[in-house]
């Protein structure tokens, strides 16, 4: 037990240490002046983890269930399941606020060591061998290409890497007939913490088991009844996660949809290559571990100690998970039947582990000898040779691996007992750490250059915040964190309520609402941008956001609820203009006279497609649009000072309209529906509540009418793409939000623990003896 507490604190130590010494070797935060924000981290993973930290502290708008700060108001718990249910996201909160961003590396470095510790544990738990070994192998698998590539920049993956070996191990003790208990628990956790990765982890599991179940036990009758055990573990397992995980389905078919891709495996060349160190590639697989791994790996065909069904059935289960990667119809089983919008190789963690196993069982049987050692160095040679057309080969990357596999061959044929055995010990953990840091280095270096980055937090940023939870009046008016945008999900990570949104469960009637009104977006529909117009921010109730550094209040609002007359809901038509005063109720546009606004009017340019620099006289504009990937948002040109003064529209803005806003109306339309307001508007982390006059007509409530809105003793509809019920005779409106599948997902969680309790308990009856 001490040289198991040992290994997997060195595994840990290791792991920690490489990632972090590659990200000062490249000079990134936090110990550089280099950010790391790209792509979703700084779009989704730090503003949802701010989120998460005023949940836990009791500042957020909103609770599991319902957001009111993005989005105008969007169901929360599906995107809970699919960013922040790890069990470490809620280490955040022990940190302040304005350091989420260290928080967020602290936590990606944890998980990095935690997915060491547990391959360490499982490698000791499967077979024997030197603790270090373990330790170094274990260290290797966390400290793979994907974790380092990937992972570090999307780390809800990361719990994936951890769960691969957890979930081995629980085929371990369905193997054995132990954990019957803690089986299905921790496969719960597993897909609890990020199911998609989870999902991939299992299959990889699944191969393990069978693999294991061949080369450890007699084929016999037995067999089947253990693979009966398994799939009933796993299933019990997935079934108490069901209460997240069936909303995150179905918030996943209610999003607006994603791009359809066909799947485009890589050139077999740039696959090799992408096992070497110090690689990147983004379309392709991040199949670096450290050269220790192939090499004992590849020991494996060389080894006349090692049973032959071992040494073939590992030996070819490596090369089947490589070969499924590259094959259309493998390639959508391993991701969930559809290929993903980004990097199509997610699954490569399950390559570098099963490769860890493979190695593990070379060193359980004893260090190769000489002959078995060429025979591996061969495979390692002959791979880096398949590599060398490719285009992703760096001299760098030859250099590590050249000098790794010197190092570790070295430390192979040295005597194993004594002072030999420590410079055995220091040659391979040196490689492991070169290895490990240098590729970690070369990835933080190539995302700068190749994916969409973003500033980190700074004063600006802080002085922003602060200004938005000044100006502050939720729920009497909302506060917009407004343009320029500093990321996705403003709202979550700056404060204010407003609807600039970007998550994988975007909803659909969301993205179509904020279209058909004017708004803009990137990522195909699902990254919405905040809509700077005052007859949206009437209709939204929103009375502050921040424009030009600074807040900027209004009184030309709406309440969160009004009363509307009676008659039928808006019907939207191609025009963003005409759709406002639909859902207002009121004209308060103007048509150009002549191609030109009338003086005193403010002149709004929609150009969803422009790219470029719109014009009005000396006042400016920046657009960038072009659908389908992006749509740019209606923008003000400012007020029409003289007459005769025409839009100059960029390029791409061929489907363009100028429409002239005079205020005096917007202010007429905004007092006329305050005439009967609603009072003692309260909206909760579930739902939202009003007394509105007992009189006929339609309650309008400025939140989308996304599935999963029910309202008491009525129906609820959509006006204009808002949630809308008929006014009540009472004059109470009372409405609550359960996401879809909330309640499926609760009876599936009860019946999975009931079933596990009535197995448990029919197993402990079945053990006790008979008298």
């Amino acid at each position: 037990m001490p040289n198991t507490t040992r290994a997997l604190s060195l595994a840990a130590l290791l792991a920690a240490a490489a990632v972090c010494a590659g990200d000062a070797v490249a000079r990134v935060f936090p110990f550089g002046p280099r950010h790391r924000a790209v792509n979703d981290l700084a779009n989704q993973f730090v503003p949802f983890h701010a989120h998460l930290w005023d949940l836990l502290r009791g500042r957020a708008d909103g609770g599991l269930l319902l957001d009111w700060r993005a989005g105008w108001g969007t169901s929360f718990l599906p995107d809970y399941g699919t960013y922040l249910s790890s069990p470490f996201a809620p280490l955040v909160a022990l940190l302040p606020r304005t350091d989420i961003e260290y928080a967020v590396y602290a936590v990606t470095v944890l998980k990095t060591a935690v997915a060491a510790a547990a391959m360490t544990f499982l490698l000791r738990r499967t077979g024997p061998g030197a603790w270090w070994w373990a330790a170094v192998l274990g260290a290797a698998y966390a400290l793979c290409g994907w974790s380092l590539a990937e992972g570090t920049y999307n780390p809800m993956w990361l719990d994936g890497l951890i769960a691969f070996p957890l979930l081995c191990l629980v085929g371990e003790w369905v193997r054995e007939g132990r954990r019957p208990l803690l089986g299905p628990l921790v496969v719960a956790v597993c897909w609890l913490a990020n199911f998609y990765t989870a999902y991939m982890a299992t299959l990889g599991a699944a191969l393990v088991l069978l693999v294991r179940l061949a080369t450890t036990d007699a084929v016999r009758a037995g067999t089947l009844r253990t693979l009966l055990r398994a799939a009933v573990t796993t299933a019990l397992g997935i079934g108490l996660a069901a209460p997240v995980l069936v909303p995150v389905f179905l918030g996943s078919r209610h999003a607006y949809p994603g791009v359809v891709r066909e799947f485009d495996p890589a050139a077999g060349t740039d696959v090799l290559a992408r096992l070497l160190p110090a690689t990147y590639s983004f379309a392709t697989p991040a199949a670096f571990v450290c050269t220790a791994v192939p090499l004992l790996a590849g020991t494996l065909l060389f080894r006349r100690d090692v049973p032959g069904r071992e040494r073939w059935l590992w030996t070819g289960l490596c090369a089947a998970v490589a070969l499924s990667m590259q094959w259309g119809p493998t390639h959508l089983v391993w991701h969930v039947f559809a290929t993903p919008n980004g990097s199509p190789y997610r699954q490569t963690f399950v390559l570098s582990g099963v490769l860890v196993l493979a190695a593990w069982t070379a060193v359980s049987h004893g260090l190769p000898d000489r002959r078995a050692l060429l025979g591996g160095a061969g495979v390692v040679v002959a791979l880096a040779a398949g590599a060398l057309p490719s285009p992703v080969v760096t001299r760098w990357a030859l250099l590590l691996a050249g000098a790794g596999l010197a190092a570790v061959a070295g430390a192979l044929l040295l005597p194993r007992r004594g002072r030999y055995g420590i410079l055995a010990a220091l040659l391979v953990t040196g490689t492991l750490l070169g290895q490990a840091a240098a590729t970690a280095a070369y990835a933080d270096h190539e995302r700068l250059t190749r994916l969409d980055d973003y500033p980190p937090l700074g004063p600006e940023e802080e002085r922003r915040a602060a200004a938005l939870a000044a100006a502050d009046g939720w729920p009497a008016y909302r506060t917009d964190a407004g343009l320029p945008r500093f990321a996705g999900n403003d709202p979550l990570l700056l404060g204010g309520q407003g609807a600039a949104y970007y998550s994988s469960h975007t909803p659909a009637v969301l993205t179509e609402t904020l279209t058909a009104l004017g708004g803009g977006w990137t990522s195909r529909g699902r990254n919405l941008l905040s809509l700077d117009n005052p007859v949206t921010d009437a209709v939204f109730g929103v009375g502050a956001r921040w424009r030009d550094g600074s807040v900027r209040r209004t009184d030309t609002y709406l309440p969160l609820v009004t009363l509307r007359p009676p008659g039928p809901p808006p019907a939207y038509g191609p025009s963003p203009f005409r759709n406002q005063e639909l859902l207002l109720g009121a004209r308060v546009y103007e048509a150009p006279r002549a191609g030109a606004c009338p003086v005193g009017t403010e002149v709004f340019l929609w150009a969803p497609d422009a790219s470029g620099r719109a014009r009005l006289g000396p006042r400016t504009a920046d657009l960038l649009g072009g659908r389908p990937k992006r749509s740019a948002a209606m923008t003000s040109l400012g007020v029409q000072r003289t007459a005769g003064t025409k839009v100059e529209v960029p390029a791409g803005g061929k489907k363009a309209e100028v429409g002239c806003l005079d205020h005096a109306r917007l202010r007429s339309a905004v007092n006329a529906l305050r005439t009967a307001p609603a009072t003692a508007i309260s909206p909760t982390p579930d739902g939202i509540s009003a007394t509105v006059p007992a009189t006929s007509g339609t309650v309008v409530i400025a939140t989308p009418h996304i599935a999963g809105w029910h309202c008491a003793d009525t129906r609820t509809s959509s006006y204009g793409g808002l949630l809308a019920v008929p006014a009540p005779p009472s004059g109470t409106v009372d409405c609550t939000f359960r996401p879809p599948g909330l309640r499926a997902g609760l009876a599936a969680g009860a019946a999975a623990l009931t079933g596990l309790l009535l197995w448990r308990l029919t197993a402990i009856r079945r053990s006790r003896p008979r008298p």
